[in-house]
């Protein structure tokens, strides 16, 4: 049992490190984040890290479609107050799936993602 715990905890802390991985966290005194300005959710370019400007900036809650995003893409909610992000398979953020919290960000597979929500706390 003893194992099975610890490679349980091993197997989420990789899991951790991988989503943030890549994004440096360092903030600057405007808030933004790698170039996410404070209170945005914002797409990278695919397989780039987050030191080049972002290629999509979204400011308002709802749904904006992704158009001609393939492969894998930095993805940071950088919104404030407990907003969350979330990939949705659908247009019009329709199939909705991997929640990012504020303040986060993930290297996601875009290939099949659509649409990204933008959520109110």
């Amino acid at each position: 049992m003893r194992k099975i715990l610890h490679a349980a905890a091993a197997l989420a802390l990789a899991a951790v490190a991988a989503t943030t991985a890549g994004a440096s966290g360092a903030r600057a005194a405007d808030g933004s984040w790698d170039g996410c300005p404070y209170g945005a959710v914002c797409v990278y370019a695919q397989d780039a890290d987050t030191s080049r400007p972002p290629t999509d900036v979204f400011w308002s809650y709802g749904a904006h479609n992704l158009r001609n995003q393939i492969g894998r893409h930095w993805v940071l909610n950088n919104q404030s107050g407990g907003a969350h992000a979330h990939l949705c398979t659908g247009s019009n953020g329709a199939g909705c799936g991997e929640d990012l919290a504020a303040q986060t960000g993930v290297y996601a597979d875009l290939t099949p993602i659509n649409s990204i929500t933008l959520d109110r706390p």
